[in-house]
């Protein structure tokens, strides 16, 4: 922003300038270069950091466990069944996992009833079906819900390019209730920006709208935080500035907190999905996360989290759990709270909401490396309270333990396999594969649950994504997987380093924002 800052005021004039103003420009021009050299050698330091980061741990990981094994086997004298063994229950827990998910997730949980009156065979086969916990994709029935509220999180500097288009369709197409609905966006700025004007003539035209500037705030939570002391709903939902939810999302969210529960989590897309090959494995990722696995956890054991937005609170339940500041996934955290307090959460994934992915690898990589951080830090802190919590049924201490520890040790443990295979060739000078039959079948069989699981993530997305893109991500999962799996090492490095920054995702402007902006000029005659 500096560099293009300076540019911008150095084209800005269109006349000759003076010996005193050609000057002044020169120095303009050169601290913009220094600028600019500077940001060059930032981005080759953080590159190279990372890179020799990861020889480090390949070597530590790989390296040193296959000059183990080479000596183990050259020596004889020490066995390595133990490490087979190992890594045999390793796969199979996540073929079982992944098998277990798959087919649950087959079955739709949908907050939704029927909106006529069915005949008698097909009613005796609904309420079966009910039983079982599938239901189709019908629009729940209208019911009176209570006054709604959204608030919507955003750092403003970052987020200025496309948080118009947010509120124009939070205020525009979402199906409001009839005791009403209001949105809050509270934002943090360390600077004064135009745009706030705009929001301001926003409010007038919309009085149900209220940007909330957060003196002092610093982070996604201290802004939650504040804008819960001025929320007046009875539901809230938790919105970043990039997410448009459904317009029938409160109407499905309220069946669930009408019935019980406390926070309904729904199903996030990727909206720029078609923008590049990156994108569009996230969107896929993302199907197979929100759409699978996350619903099929709330089958299975009645459990489930809160993603960090499109989540719809009760809110006096949200004003006692609120976001803890210090922690790296607020979201995971505030989640592991709510359950541990007696609270229920649910996951619909009819309850849609599209998103923008990262879409350069930069941006991936420091948002990747954000959440493994993060979800270490709430591994280390909770997993032995779950254990402990008598609010929790031991299904669901099972599978939040395989989300805490399980997800943190696979990618560190799972390759294990290759020290193996190294140090079999480095003996005998090739590559046997059937030395240990029950390692061969339990990687066969992780393998064929991934395609399985691939396969009804194609099922549950087909109506929103084309089809080769499950081709594409099936095909390339390998090399997807393995570069999570580097981020999620480099991860555990930082943070036993303590390096725990927040790297901020950018933003960039659209067409769709600028013509908002035109629009908001003249509120009298905005049309959104």
């Amino acid at each position: 922003m500096p560099l293009r800052g300076c540019w911008q005021r150095v084209c800005a004039s269109t006349v000759d300038p003076t010996p005193a103003e050609g000057c002044y420009m020169q120095k303009k021009n050169n601290k913009c270069d220094r600028i600019g050299a500077n940001l060059s050698v930032l981005k080759l330091n953080a590159r190279w950091q990372a890179a020799s980061k990861l020889v480090f741990l390949n070597v530590l990981l790989i390296g040193l466990p296959t000059i183990v094994c080479y000596y183990s086997l050259q020596l004889g004298g020490i066995s390595l069944k133990w490490l087979h063994f190992s890594l045999v229950i390793l796969y199979m827990t996540s073929a079982v996992m992944l098998i277990a998910e798959s087919t649950a997730a087959v079955s739709r949980r949908f907050a939704s009833q029927s909106r006529f009156s069915p005949s008698r065979p097909d009613s005796f086969k609904r309420r079966i079906k009910k039983s079982l916990g599938v239901q189709g994709a019908e629009l729940p029935d209208s019911q009176p819900l209570p006054y709604c509220s959204f608030i919507v999180a955003a750092y403003l500097p970052n987020e200025q390019s496309i948080i118009l288009e947010t509120i124009d369709h939070l205020l525009n197409r979402i199906h409001q209730p009839k005791a009403g609905l209001e949105v809050i966006l509270a934002y943090n700025t360390p600077v004064a920006l135009p745009i706030e004007q705009t929001l301001r003539r926003l409010a007038i035209k919309y009085p149900n709208f209220r940007p909330y500037r957060v003196e002092g705030s610093h982070s996604k939570a201290e802004n939650i935080n504040a804008a819960l002391n001025i929320v007046t709903g009875d539901i809230t939902c938790i919105l970043d500035a990039d997410h448009h939810p459904a317009p029938d999302c409160f109407e499905r969210a309220g069946r669930w907190i009408a019935n019980g529960y406390d926070v309904v989590q729904g199903r996030n897309m990727i909206r720029n999905r078609s923008e590049n090959l990156l994108t569009q494995l996230v969107a896929v990722e993302f199907e197979s996360i929100y759409g699978v696995s996350h619903s099929a956890k709330s089958l299975m054991v009645d459990t489930a989290l809160f993603g960090g937005s499109n989540g719809y609170w009760r809110t006096s339940v949200l004003q006692q759990v609120r976001f803890n500041p210090t922690m790296l996934t607020e979201d995971i955290d505030a989640s592991i709270r709510t359950l541990l307090h007696g609270y229920r959460i649910v996951h619909d994934r009819s309850i849609t909401v599209t998103e923008l992915a990262p879409n350069h690898i930069s941006a991936f990589w420091s948002q990747r490396k954000r959440w493994s951080q993060g979800w270490l830090e709430v591994s280390l802190r909770y997993q032995k309270r779950f254990w402990k919590s008598p609010l929790l049924t031991f299904g669901q201490k099972l599978i939040w333990t395989h989300l805490l520890y399980y997800r943190e040790l696979f990618p560190i443990l799972s390759v294990q396999i290759l020290p193996i295979v190294f140090s079999s060739w480095l003996l005998t000078g090739n590559i046997s594969f059937t030395d240990n039959s029950f390692l061969l079948l339990a990687t066969v069989i992780t393998f064929l649950s991934s395609v399985y699981k691939l396969l009804v993530t194609a099922k549950v997305g087909c109506r929103y994504y084309p089809g080769y893109y499950f081709v594409q991500y099936a095909l390339l999962t390998p090399f997807y997987s393995l570069l999570k799996n580097m981020i999620a090492v480099v991860a555990l490095y930082d943070h036993l380093h303590g390096k725990t920054e927040w790297v901020v995702t950018p933003r960039e402007m659209t067409s769709t924002v600028a013509n908002l902006e035109k629009a908001y000029v003249l509120p009298d005659t905005a049309r959104l």
